[in-house]
């Protein structure tokens, strides 16, 4: 798959389409992006130099439209929208579905706000003003006002010959939202369903096992779990009388999840949540340096803990060898603990009624680790340095630091979880302090009691 990818990226003209620019020949631009999904446009922007990005802009500007401004990452979506004349933007918006132009909005300031409200008639505009009243990151944000519904008792028939009467249908829906006369969601059916099924048919019949329902404020990486869980294509949105306000479809729910995903990663490598690789020297500066910062004091405390144990190095100097193998293997080790707890906080397959379990378990494959590698290093602790109590000290050494590393590796996370902060925050940080320091303190204690 990754290598489809990648020839798939290869065949993208990027080198012609920057001639283009350089030559400012538009009518050989536009003929290479025209064939172009917006999608590929859009990671096209990404990946460009600013100056380029603002050049091809200035050229072909009059052909952006919206689902290109949908597709642009948010990390330079503001400054595509800042290159772009008015009525263009104007016009690219009126394309959208209100999520969309919601989505746009969120990353954007007051004046680029108001060019884009303006451009919207009066009801899309007063559908987003309203969306933009909810919490940012929850389902209003999320959901979409364009909605197809049909009375709870209506049959399929008389529903196929609303659809066609109907003077406006949203561009992708997958659900008819049945509804009682208090326009209260009472269930949904599939398009398939209802095309396969007879005229007669009642459409209450065909209504799906899965429908379910969410509330505007409900935080949206719960809506994208609800989605993943029970296979959702679209779910509707309910106020607090339980009425219908919209309703929130799949490729929302996986951009969520998407996001979210993204954002453990980055947090782990410590690289803070929003990087991207269209960011600038002071923007990436910003996200990484702290993370740096924290990274330098804490290796200073291993540093510590070594300089306590001096006088024993000074007299075994083969320990300072072998002190990176003991901080090595706990940190890879705490890493792979970390990786799947983490992992399974985000997907709700950790709990606290199975914590005790995988906590176990990971305390056990530590053990079993350990006394695997115990054997190993110790063999090549009396073979090439020094004699048999070294290689025992460096088979203790390894079992405490791979249970540690795989204890800490579930319980930081969990901890930060239980504390309502994300568990990816920090945990990178807190389980390599905790094997580096327990890993060198526990070689070198054990060598200075059973070598001098």
């Amino acid at each position: 798959m990754a290598e489809i990818e990648t020839e798939a990226r290869d065949e993208t003209p990027t080198s012609a389409i920057l001639d283009a620019v350089e030559a400012k020949d538009t009518d050989r631009l536009t003929e290479l992006l025209d064939p172009l999904h917006a999608a590929d446009i859009a990671d096209l922007l990404e990946q460009i130099a600013p100056n380029e990005r603002r050049e091809l802009l200035q050229l072909w500007s009059g052909e952006i439209d919206g689902e290109i401004l949908s597709e642009i990452d948010d990390s330079i979506r503001e400054e595509v929208i800042e290159n772009l004349p008015s009525e263009v933007l104007a016009e690219a918006v009126r394309e959208l579905d209100t999520d969309d132009v919601v989505d746009i909005l969120e990353d954007l300031e007051e004046p680029q706000q108001a060019i884009i409200l303006n451009a919207l008639d009066r009801a899309d505009r007063a559908a987003v003003e309203q969306a933009m009243t909810y919490p940012e990151y929850s389902a209003g944000r999320l959901m979409q006002r364009e909605v197809v519904v049909a009375p709870e008792h209506w049959t399929v028939g008389e529903s196929i010959d609303y659809l066609r009467r109907v003077d406006y249908l949203p561009d992708q829906f997958y659900h008819v939202i049945l509804v009682d006369p208090r326009m209260k969601p009472q269930g949904y059916v599939t398009l398939g369903r209802m095309l396969s099924a007879q005229r007669e048919a009642s459409m209450k019949e065909l209504a799906e096992d899965s429908f379910r329902t969410v509330k505007p404020t409900d935080p949206e990486a719960d809506v994208a779990y609800i989605f993943n869980q029970y296979h959702l294509i679209s779910c509707p949105v309910v106020d607090d009388d339980g009425r219908l306000v919209g309703v929130i479809t799949i490729d929302d729910a996986m951009n969520v999840l998407d996001e979210e995903h993204e954002e453990d990663i980055l947090r782990l490598a410590g690289v803070g949540d929003e990087s991207s690789i269209s960011d600038g020297v002071v923007e990436t500066l910003k996200q990484r340096f702290p993370w740096l910062a924290v990274n330098l004091l804490t290796a200073n405390l291993s540093a510590w803990v070594i300089s306590q144990f001096d006088g024993t190095i000074s007299v075994i100097v083969a320990l300072a060898a072998l002190m990176p193998i003991i901080a090595s293997m706990g940190g890879n080790a705490g890493t792979q603990s970390l990786t799947v707890a983490v992992r399974a906080l985000a997907t709700r397959d950790l709990t606290s009624s199975n914590a005790p379990r995988v906590v176990k378990r990971e305390v056990l494959v530590g053990l079993v680790n350990g006394l695997a590698f115990a054997v190993i290093m110790g063999g090549i602790g009396v073979a090439f340095y020094g004699g048999p109590m070294l290689g025992v000290v460096i088979a203790l050494a390894m079992i405490i630091n791979l249970i540690v590393a795989s204890l800490a590796g579930v319980l930081v996370p969990l901890g930060l979880n239980k504390l309502k902060l994300d568990p990816a925050l920090a945990s990178g940080t807190f389980v390599m302090t905790l094997t580096d320091v327990i890993g060198f303190f526990a070689f070198l204690g054990l060598a200075t009691v059973m070598l001098l």
